[in-house]
């Protein structure tokens, strides 16, 4: 042929044909890409309660010590407020108790967060083979998509073993 045909007028461009090959492979290419771009901000996401909790036990640790200046360090909202870092304080002198910190359950504020999440957690606590204490603790989680960071903003006063945190 000669140029002629539906294809080949004047002004028109010829499309540029990729094989079929090829375009597979692209997009099996971007299908891989997506899926572990996924599947990092999942794993992300889900190391998050686990950052949660090494948090928890930090505090939990300083309060067993008495060591009320590192309770408000853990805790900077309420560390802000005059009247909370005076309330923390007195708390803590309170529960002080020699030993190491074991943590018996921990419920996460939240089991996954993409985004920013603020939420309550429930620890049950013991020093040694002392009685259990329960707390909440008021948490706020950033997702992989927002920075994937732990804030704790609040820890109660111990409250009876059954009671919810709700």
């Amino acid at each position: 042929m000669d140029g002629v045909g539906p294809y080949h007028g004047a002004g028109r461009t010829e499309a540029l044909a990729i094989p079929w090959p090829v375009q597979r492979g692209i997009a099996i290419a971007f299908v891989v890409f997506l899926f572990l771009g996924c599947s990092a901000l999942l794993a992300r996401g889900l190391t998050g309660a686990g950052a949660e909790r090494d948090r928890v036990l930090e505090v939990l640790e300083a309060q067993a010590r008495g060591d009320g200046g590192a309770v408000l360090a853990a805790l900077p909202a309420c560390r802000a407020q005059p009247a909370c870092a005076r309330l923390m304080r007195e708390r803590v002198a309170g529960m002080e108790r020699p030993g190491k910190v074991e943590i018996l359950t921990y419920a996460p504020s939240v089991q996954v967060a993409l985004t920013r999440s603020t939420g309550t957690g429930r620890v049950a606590w013991r020093v040694g083979t002392g009685a259990p204490v329960v707390q909440c603790v008021r948490v706020r989680r950033e997702g992989p998509l927002t920075g994937a960071g732990v804030e704790l903003l609040a820890l109660s006063p111990p409250i009876g073993n059954e009671e919810s945190c709700a």
